[in-house]
């Protein structure tokens, strides 16, 4: 695949962040998907995200599998790791790259069917065993890469471009997600940058597996009338319950949210996220209570994007596994193997 290269020349004045790195040092080439695809948008977001947080390009990992999504890790933080996996399989290689080095910001994106239907039971384990990495689903409801088949996550009775319906139930990812345990989770849409920029930070920043379910249609084969993941369609069927926004021990982060009720949760790392309720009702850290709005939302047809549920009390793999400190790709042989005598000692221990 031939990559378009992004001008070398920057412009002088350029806003630089605590490393002295500017936004175009979190950039990736030139897209080659298509134009007004919503994934470049969320491509754009994490981007700004990752450079407004100060965070080392060269200590991210990103992870994908199969399809449009996929492709998008390629368009940002080019000099961060990076693998692109087989299909539905990106849950597998997430998890052996934060078990050998928890020292990396793991980002893992995922399309609809990469992560509904192939890889279903691959996204369910890496819920539950709580990964520390935050994962995107880039959704728009059809196989782009293979001609706009409907996929597990187009609601029923939805159209395709030739106004045939779609006769199955979809999976709502988010309710999945809430249901297996995940501690952090959110949707949004990737026309809204506002929205979906604080969320990508305060997943980032959360302890423990925080999954993204962000609306981003495909311009080429579902972006019609009669499409419920379109993005006429979103814009008159979001319903926004709590917006987020990331405040660090250090400094403050702000951004433009309608006026509403707010209230701090205290993050394990001391940053706060700051809650602005525009629906006074909902509670995003009651997880039952959260699941069963999203399905009342949905269905009368509204799609309910914003912070839909995090747990401040979050713990990830390693601490569920009481792993060592030090990253495991940096430890010798020495502790790797440290001979018979250890091992009977600790065959020992369980008799």
């Amino acid at each position: 695949m031939t990559f378009l290269a992004k001008p070398s020349v920057r412009h002088r004045k350029l806003k630089l962040n605590e490393l002295g790195l500017s936004h175009r040092d979190y950039e990736g080439p030139v897209s080659t998907l298509c134009a007004g695809c919503g994934h470049d948008s969320v491509s754009a977001a994490i981007t700004t995200a990752c450079a407004e947080l100060s965070l080392p390009p060269h200590r991210f990992a990103k992870i994908s599998g199969i399809g449009c999504s996929s492709k998008t890790p390629s368009y940002f933080l080019d000099k961060s790791h990076g693998f692109n996996s087989v299909h539905g399989r990106m849950p597998s290689v997430a998890t052996g790259t934060s078990l050998a080095n928890r020292d990396l910001h793991l980002i893992g994106v995922s399309g609809d069917g990469d992560s509904a239907s192939i890889g279903l039971g691959q996204f369910a384990h890496i819920v539950r065993r709580r990964i520390n990495m935050l994962y995107i689903v880039d959704n728009n409801g059809t196989y782009g890469l293979t001609k706009g088949q409907f996929s597990a996550t187009n609601d029923q009775g939805s159209t395709n471009k030739r106004g045939v319906p779609n006769l199955y139930a979809s999976i709502d990812l988010v309710s999945v997600a809430m249901q297996l345990g995940a501690t952090f989770v959110a949707r949004s849409f990737s026309g809204d940058k506002s929205q979906l920029v604080p969320l990508i930070k305060a997943g980032l920043k959360h302890p423990g597996f925080a999954f993204i379910d962000v609306i981003s249609p495909c311009v080429a084969f579902n972006n019609h009338e009669g499409s419920t993941k379109s993005y006429n369609y979103v814009r008159d069927h979001d319903s926004q319950v709590v917006n987020a926004d990331l405040v660090l021990p250090q400094a403050e982060i702000t951004t433009n949210y309608a006026p509403g009720e707010q209230e701090n949760v205290t993050m394990p790392d001391g940053s706060i996220l700051r809650l602005s309720k525009l629906a006074s009702e909902y509670d995003p850290r009651d997880r039952l209570a959260a699941l069963n709005y999203v399905q009342s939302k949905a269905e009368v047809g509204e799609i309910v994007t914003g912070l839909l549920y995090i747990d401040p009390d979050s713990s990830d793999c390693h601490t569920i596994m009481n792993t060592t400190e030090q990253a495991l790709n940096e430890l010798d042989e020495s502790v790797l193997c440290p001979g018979e005598a250890s091992l009977a000692e600790i065959n020992a221990s369980f008799r």
